[in-house]
């Protein structure tokens, strides 16, 4: 199937700020959103999965705790986040049970950075600008996209450049198409490496073998 990350078949697979490769499999790492001019958002630690042709995967497991300013709680379930090798965005798959399936929020390019030793946690993040707009498939196949009024506020309140405004909405537009047409990493691959995660993932009380 088609990506939807057109003109890279040539490129490496090392996001932006990457080491050629990737990271080793499990190492720990932190996802940071902020958003435009600097203010925190959502910030979860997980662990990194592998790279393929898509982008960059992490999983998060059940226990993860998700915080932003005035909000934190704690996932019950675990799931699976991408970033792509090029494209503005960051896509989170869920398990059966969740009334969502696959979450993509628009983003500035996610950017691969080493923390500063002295802030604490993972030695590794990636980070990006939340850009509000999210294209979002429901579990029953609805497909729609969400937050487009706090987009058009916050391009006033925040101050979007147009550059900005035009990003947001083009990969709104590229992701909102590949969903409907459930092309990878959309279709079956995202949950592809859900399953696996999970399968690997030692379950809670369980002391077989201890």
């Amino acid at each position: 199937m088609r990506r939807v990350s057109p003109g890279t078949d040539d490129l490496p697979w090392a996001g932006r700020g990457m080491p050629s490769g990737g990271l080793a499999h499990g190492t720990p790492m932190a996802a940071r959103f902020t958003k435009w001019g600097g203010g925190r958002h959502w910030e979860w630690v997980g662990r990194y999965l592998g790279v393929d042709e898509h982008g960059h995967w992490w999983y998060s497991p059940a226990g993860t705790r998700c915080s932003r300013p005035g909000m934190e709680f704690v996932e019950e379930d675990g799931w699976v986040s991408l970033v792509p090798h090029v494209g503005a965005y960051a896509v989170g798959f869920y398990p059966q049970g969740r009334q969502v399936s696959v979450y993509v929020d628009m983003t500035t390019e996610p950017v691969w950075q080493r923390r500063d030793a002295a802030d604490g946690g993972p030695e590794w993040e990636v980070t990006m600008v939340d850009l509000d707009l999210d294209v979002v498939l429901t579990r029953e196949g609805d497909l729609f996209v969400d937050d487009e009024d706090e987009f058009a506020e916050h391009r006033v309140q925040l101050g979007y450049p147009p550059e900005v405004v035009a990003l947001a909405e083009r990969w709104r537009d590229l992701v909102l198409a590949a969903v409907a047409a459930a092309e990878e990493p959309f279709g079956s691959v995202g949950h592809e490496w859900l399953r696996r995660a999970d399968a690997a993932e030692p379950v809670l009380g369980d002391t077989a073998g201890a």
